[in-house]
């Protein structure tokens, strides 16, 4: 395929974020490779970003919808029906891009065609602490083993949604995202199952500016380890060893406690300190701040224990896979 003929629709699903539409927008009126449209869908927003877009129109070919409230999967799917490209880039609206974006998605593509794929996050310098220590839990091989970007074996990784193309021939065949916790693996492995080819563009990164909370950060991550057990039940065969990892982590916790209080000695919890030690420096040294290292050490802890006991509770109870099944396949 020759890049006279990929024309990319950039997708955008927002919902009250204006603020974060205006910095993903700056980023991507100052890309290299200006070939691209961007589809900016409001999902029934009670703060709509319209006159945030109005904005860039002159710098940027734009299209914005706003649409009744439906969920970021159908928003995200609203948005490729609207496009008027051929392969679709798929945004989060708290991304923002390096000015190469593009242009590296279409270099990658001209050296080697994939049918879909994905791209890891970073945090830019400007990021606040907070946001370096989330950014550390989620991409570090000591806390997700590299599943989400950091894995050299990029023909098993799985495109996540906030970095994350598509050809519209991929669309039209699967249908796109479906409703459910977990949709972004949920399409790459139905992309794969087509005869389809996903794989990992390492240098596609985005800076992936999270604004939350710790206690935001755990809803999210144990919504994600749900997720998990219910694309285990859609997908069989989908669940692997790695994904298991957090539940491990959780349940050794609490036996090296257990019996550091049991036996009343504290070298059961020596392993627990080697491990946060490993933390602490691992961010220390890619972040160079030590508030950011001790804050990624609690970041980590988060992200594994509230990714583990959503996991453990999902594959207990199923209470979202039984409900997104239903739903899902009824009629």
């Amino acid at each position: 395929m020759s890049d006279m003929n990929v024309e990319f629709s950039v997708i955008v699903p927002v919902y009250n974020r204006p603020d974060e539409v205006r910095e993903l927008l700056e980023s991507l009126s100052n890309q290299t490779d200006s070939g691209f449209e961007t589809v900016i869908v409001d999902d029934g927003s009670s703060v709509p970003c319209r006159e945030v877009c109005r904005r860039f129109e002159d710098r940027l070919r734009l299209k914005y919808f706003f649409k009744p409230n439906s969920g970021r999967s159908d928003t995200r799917n609203f948005g490729m029906t609207h496009a008027s490209g051929n392969y679709f880039i798929v945004f989060d609206s708290d991304c923002i891009l390096p000015p190469h974006y593009i242009a590296t998605v279409r270099r990658n593509l001209l050296n080697d065609y994939t049918d879909c794929y994905g791209g890891p996050d970073c945090a830019d310098a400007s990021f606040s602490g907070l946001q370096k220590a989330v950014n550390y839990a989620m991409t570090s091989f000591f806390t997700t083993g590299g599943i989400r970007g950091g894995t050299r074996r990029t023909e098993k990784f799985s495109p996540r949604s906030f970095n994350m193309g598509l050809s519209k021939e991929v669309f039209l065949k699967t249908g796109g995202y479906k409703n459910m916790i977990g949709e972004d693996i949920d399409l790459s492995i139905r992309i794969k199952s087509a005869g389809y080819r996903t794989t990992l563009f390492k240098d596609a990164y985005v800076f992936h500016k999270r604004r939350m909370s710790f206690g935001k950060f755990f809803r999210q991550v144990n919504t994600f380890g749900k997720g998990r057990i219910l694309l285990h039940y859609i997908h069989k065969g989908s669940l692997k060893t790695v994904h298991l990892l957090p539940a491990f982590f959780v349940v050794g916790h609490i036996l090296l406690f257990a019996l550091s209080l049991v036996f009343l000695n504290l070298w059961f919890l020596f392993p627990l300190g080697c491990y946060v030690l490993l933390l602490f420096t691992d961010s220390l040294l890619k972040n160079g701040n030590l508030r950011v290292a001790a804050a990624s050490v609690i970041a980590a802890y988060i992200q594994l224990t509230g990714y583990g006991l959503g996991l453990m509770e999902e594959f207990i109870f199923r209470k979202a896979s039984k409900k997104t099944q239903e739903e899902l396949y009824k009629g």
